[in-house]
C-alpha cells in the first residue's frame, strides 16, 4: 500500500468514532400515538413543516421514534415508558388526550407536546392555557362543544327526522362528557336520539345492525382517534345502509361521508412540530401557551348528498367553507 493511500485511510478510520458521537447528538423526538401510522401518515407531513420552521429536518438533525398504539390504549403507558427509557429530548403526543396522559404519567422532566387535547385544564395536564406550569404544552380542541355544533347542524339537514344516533368510543376518556352534552342538547329540541358505543371493529358493525333494526334517520359520529382511523369502514356502512352522518374532520368526507365540521387536523399538527422546535432550541414548555384553533371548516359532499336522496338546504351550503360535487 503506497504511503499516502495509508495515511489517507488511518486519518479516515481516526474520523469513525467522531462521526459516530455526531450521529449521537442528534436529539430524538418521542412520538406517541393513539392510533395507527397508516391512518395519520398524511399529518405529519404537516409536523415536519412545523419543525422545518425551526430549522429541524428529520432525518438531518433531529429523529423521530414512533409509537403507534393501534387503537389499543392499554399499549400507550408501556410505550411511554420505553420513550421515557430512551432519554428522548421530547414526546410530541398525538390522537387525543390518553396518550398525552400516559407520558406524563412517566414524566415531569421531558417536555410533552399535545397535537389536540380536549380539556387540558381539566385532565390536569396545565395550570392554565395562557401558562401551563409545567412540563406540557401544545393545541387545544374542546371537542365536546363541537359535538354540540355537529348535532345542530344535523339537524339542519334534515330538521324533521324521528331518531338521531351517536356512535362514541367508550375507551375515550371524554366519551361519557361528549354523550351528556348531546343529550342534554337534544332535549332541549325534543329530538329522540340513541347512544350506540363502538371500540372495536365488531362493535362498530354490531352498532350498525342496531340502526338499522332502529330504522335511525341520521348519524352523528364522535370525535376519537380510533374512529377516525376507521373511516373508510365507517363511511361505507353509512353509504351502505343509506344513513346521513356527520363527522368531525374533513377526511371523512373526502372519503364519502356526507358532511363534517371542526378542526383542520393539519394546522394542530404543524403547530405541534412548530412547539416542538422552539423546545428544542430551549424554550420551556411551561411558558409556551396551549394553542387553540380558530378557524372551525364545514365541509359538504354533495353527491353524497344525491346519492341519499337529500337535497342540503340553501342555509347550510351558504355557511359551508368547502363543498364537494
Amino acid at each position: 500500500m503506497r504511503r499516502r493511500a495509508f495515511i489517507t485511510l488511518l486519518g479516515s478510520a481516526a474520523a469513525w468514532p467522531l462521526v459516530a458521537h455526531a450521529q449521537q447528538s442528534v436529539p430524538v423526538i418521542g412520538f406517541l400515538h393513539s392510533a395507527s401510522a397508516g391512518a395519520f401518515a398524511p399529518f405529519l407531513a404537516a409536523l415536519r413543516e412545523g419543525l422545518g420552521e425551526a430549522g429541524y429536518v428529520d432525518g438531518q438533525n433531529v429523529r423521530i421514534e414512533f409509537r403507534w398504539a393501534e387503537g389499543q390504549y392499554h399499549r400507550l403507558p408501556a410505550m411511554a415508558a420505553e420513550l421515557v427509557e430512551q432519554k428522548v429530548a421530547l414526546i410530541i403526543a398525538g390522537g387525543g388526550d390518553p396518550p398525552t396522559l400516559a407520558a406524563k404519567a412517566v414524566t415531569t422532566t421531558i417536555p410533552i407536546v399535545f397535537t389536540g387535547s380536549d380539556d387540558p385544564v381539566a385532565f390536569g395536564l396545565v395550570t392554565s392555557l395562557s401558562r401551563p406550569g409545567g412540563n406540557v404544552t401544545g393545541v387545544g380542541v374542546f371537542q365536546s362543544e363541537l359535538e354540540v355544533k355537529r348535532f345542530m347542524l344535523l339537524r339542519d339537514l334534515a330538521p324533521a327526522i324521528p331518531r338521531i344516533a351517536m356512535l362514541v368510543n367508550p375507551n375515550g376518556p371524554t366519551a361519557e362528557r361528549d354523550v351528556g352534552a348531546v343529550e342534554a342538547a337534544a332535549r332541549a329540541v325534543g329530538q329522540q336520539i340513541d347512544f350506540l358505543r363502538a371500540g372495536n371493529e365488531r362493535d362498530i358493525d354490531s352498532a350498525f345492525r342496531t340502526m338499522v333494526g332502529r330504522r335511525t334517520d341520521a348519524l352523528l359520529v364522535a370525535h376519537d382517534p380510533f374512529l377516525f382511523a376507521r373511516r373508510e369502514q365507517l363511511v361505507a356502512l353509512a353509504a351502505y345502509h343509506a344513513i346521513p352522518a356527520i363527522w368531525e374532520f374533513r377526511e371523512f368526507v373526502l372519503a364519502g361521508g356526507l358532511m363534517s365540521y371542526g378542526t383542520k387536523l393539519t394546522d394542530n399538527y404543524r403547530l405541534a412540530g412548530a412547539y416542538a422546535g422552539r423546545l428544542l432550541k430551549g424554550a420551556k414548555a411551561a411558558d409556551l401557551p396551549v394553542q387553540q384553533p380558530t378557524k372551525f371548516i364545514l365541509t359538504i359532499n354533495l353527491k353524497t348528498a344525491k346519492e341519499l336522496g337529500l337535497t342540503v338546504p340553501d342555509k347550510l351550503l351558504a355557511l359551508a367553507d368547502e363543498v364537494i360535487e
